[in-house]
């Protein structure tokens, strides 16, 4: 009996034993499960954390992938840029420094020889004073003609837009089909002399390309022809852009047309003067097809100009390294001409800011 006694004691301390063991167990699983629980969220958080990370990453990964394909569809451009424009340009200098027909395989290097030649030769300097009057003349009469075309055609008139079809018609014809048509028309029986005749002027005709006094006037007037449809389009473009209320203000304060065309659409339209001053000065030194289609340069180079001098000594006398050498010169002066008429430009912008 003590024996079975002292049995039921031992199984009721080890039961207990056990109890409490399965309840520190479940202590010990719970306290287990919490941490590791928060070890989980702790884990959670850091995976969050790297989730976010990866993705700041990823984000960084997926903006380079963004800017890359750029680079492939500029790489083309920039190619040709560099393989064709400036490569001819360090040629064209290199073949200026030679003597050479464009044929032969041993050319002879001359240095600055063609350079001395060059600024030497009097028809260069000619046809460098042709482009200088060519300039002044074109760029003076088409932009008078084309701010009085744009200044009437913003008023009232009646089939304004056909008016401004028939002056922008000369921009889109090509010199090289409208050439056999001056010449015919200038010639010395062409139809300008017969209508002079027609209307007792018979003493005003005259073989207008074909004297070199007339000759340069003759292409002057077809480049203000030509372009002149230009020069206005953007002056009745920039007019556009002008406030209504100061045009209106200012007719209430007396201004008529001309004073406000004067003070007000004028000043507004300073960028599109100065955008056209600066294509005129580039065209004027690189025109090339009207005085070449229509009278060669000639006569006696009185429409001689510094593309269709270039030409003549490369291609007609087969002086490469002499026309190489006046196309440098007129490389360096339109890069000159152009840095130094932005540079006064901004200048007198900033002034009138």
């Amino acid at each position: 009996m003590a024996r079975i006694g002292a049995a039921a004691t031992t199984d009721r301390h080890t039961g207990g034993g056990l109890g409490g063991g399965s309840r520190g167990g479940g202590g010990s699983r719970g306290g287990g499960a919490s941490r590791a629980g928060g070890g989980s969220r702790g884990g959670g958080g850091s995976r969050g954390g790297a989730s976010r990370a990866g993705g700041g990453r990823a984000g960084g990964r997926r903006s380079y992938r963004v800017q890359r394909p750029g680079y492939a569809w500029l790489a083309p451009a920039v190619l040709v840029s560099i393989g064709l424009l400036y490569f001819c340009l360090i040629d064209t200098a290199r073949t200026s420094t030679l003597d050479w027909d464009g044929v032969s395989p041993e050319p002879t290097a001359v240095g600055a020889g063609n350079y001395v030649e060059l600024f030497q030769d009097q028809i260069f300097w000619r046809a460098l004073a042709h482009c200088g009057l060519y300039f002044v003349v074109t760029f003076s009469v088409q932009t008078t003609l084309g701010i009085a075309f744009a200044a009437m055609l913003h008023s009232r008139v009646r089939l304004a837009a056909l008016y401004k079809v028939i002056i922008f018609i000369p921009v889109v014809l090509a010199p090289a089909i409208m050439a056999p048509v001056f010449r015919q028309i200038f010639g010395a029986h062409g139809q300008l002399n017969w209508v002079l005749e027609h209307l007792g002027l018979g003493a005003l005709t005259h073989p207008w390309i074909a004297d070199s006094n007339t000759s340069l006037l003759v292409i002057m007037a077809l480049q203000v022809w030509e372009f002149t449809g230009l020069t206005f389009i953007l002056y009745y473009g920039a007019f556009s852009q002008v406030d209504p209320e100061t045009l209106e203000a200012a007719r209430l304060d007396g201004a008529g047309n001309f004073r406000s065309l004067l003070h007000i659409a004028l000043p507004s339209a300073r960028g599109t003067t100065i955008a056209l001053f600066m294509l005129s000065i580039i065209g004027a030194l690189k025109t090339f097809d009207l005085p070449f289609l229509v009278t060669a340069g000639g006569p006696n180079y009185s429409t001689e100009v510094m593309s269709t001098f270039i030409y003549r000594q490369s291609i007609t006398l087969a002086k490469v390294g002499y026309g190489a050498a006046a196309s440098i010169v007129l490389l360096v002066l339109a890069v000159g001409l152009s840095i130094l008429f932005s540079r006064l430009a901004r200048r007198t912008e900033a002034s009138h800011v």
